[in-house]
């Protein structure tokens, strides 16, 4: 009678065994491989517990691929928004705090993409149009563009900035080349001007290549290239800083790009660097306030405009949400501003 009740028992249990497991994906489900991956990843146990909850929700074939594929993680993380959304809870601190956690995990597996470690050694894989920032012995900085890139030298734009006195040639003098690369890094390199074309149609200057670049202020958050309206709120210090909504109108200018970290802004005319700013804009159906401080200028002395690189403080876990999803682009919202834009172009020919 006992062994009876027993087995009855065991199998009871068996077969709540079996029906919580399908409910929470499956018998097959990794299991221990997912959990250590998720710890491994800075997870906790209920943060890694959600995630297999998106993972089964999501039907992924291969769960543990959720920290490594980036595919796989957008796929999870606009998952879990939804999920908040159709709670009403999007707005919970913890669950911000729990999306932002994910975002940081995006942006190292982001990172880990070869495009962002192997970088270049040699300015002869500089490749066209690269912007220059060019710095002479005395101090002075210039701007230029590399036109092209030959085998013994650079041919670059005629440098803009400064007014030279009579008679200067670059034809021989010593410069530090800095410039950005496009989702990698900053380089430097010091290089000679081997000759000075100012007198051609097209004036340009002909630099000797280096095979020793330095690496340097590695990308650290991903930047999504736009083009919208912002407006600028001068501040009187850094420490100022705020995400209050402007109502009235500041400085017009143009969103260029923007990343959790910062933006760049195009403005009318000169500005200096060091300025503490506030710039309002939108993103979708976001406004975004981002406060910062100015830490670079690119001034095209002919349109005179400037280009201000905005380092921005830390954003709150709310906006630094709203940001990232436009970065990523999520719920393809710059896919549909970009199909727009190309309507709008054609429709105006």
């Amino acid at each position: 009678m006992w062994l009876v009740i027993l087995l009855i028992i065991i199998f009871f249990f068996l077969l709540v065994g079996i029906i919580t497991l399908r409910r929470l994906g499956g018998g097959s489900f990794p299991w221990f491989q997912f959990y250590i991956k998720g710890r491994e990843s800075g997870f906790s146990f209920k943060e890694v517990n959600l995630l297999r909850k998106v993972a089964v929700e999501n039907r992924l074939e291969n769960p543990v691929s959720l920290f490594w594929s980036i595919k796989q993680l957008d796929r999870s993380i606009r998952g879990i928004m939804l999920k908040f959304r159709s709670k009403g809870s999007e707005n919970d601190p913890q669950n911000e705090q729990f999306l932002s956690k994910l975002f940081d995990f995006r942006k190292r597996v982001e990172f880990k993409l070869p495009k962002y470690k192997l970088g270049i050694k040699t300015s002869r894989k500089i490749v066209p149009r690269q912007r220059l920032q060019l710095t002479l012995t005395g101090g002075e900085t210039f701007t230029s563009t590399v036109v092209e890139n030959l085998r013994k030298y650079l041919a670059i734009s005629y440098p803009e900035g400064p007014k030279m006195p009579p008679g200067f040639s670059w034809k021989g003098q010593k410069i530090e080349i800095y410039f950005w690369r496009p989702d990698d890094a900053g380089y430097v390199f010091e290089t000679k001007v081997l000759e000075d074309f100012y007198d051609r149609k097209y004036p340009i200057l002909h630099i000797a290549h280096s095979d020793s670049l330095l690496r340097s202020q590695k990308r650290e958050s991903v930047r999504a290239q736009v083009n919208k309206n912002a407006y600028i709120y001068p501040l009187k210090t850094i420490e100022s800083a705020n995400e209050f909504e402007e109502k009235s109108a500041g400085l017009r200018s143009r969103l260029m790009d923007i990343s959790e970290g910062g933006a760049a802004v195009l403005v009318g005319g000169k500005a200096k660097v060091g300025l503490p700013l506030k710039i309002q804009f939108s993103l979708g159906k976001n406004t975004i306030v981002m406060c910062g401080t100015v830490k670079g200028v690119s001034f095209n002395q002919k349109k005179n405009q400037s280009v201000l690189h905005i380092q921005a403080v830390p954003l709150s876990f709310k906006n630094r949400n709203k940001v990232l999803t436009y970065v990523y682009d999520l719920f393809g919202e710059r896919e549909a501003e970009k199909k727009i834009a190309s309507n709008n172009i054609m429709k105006r020919k």
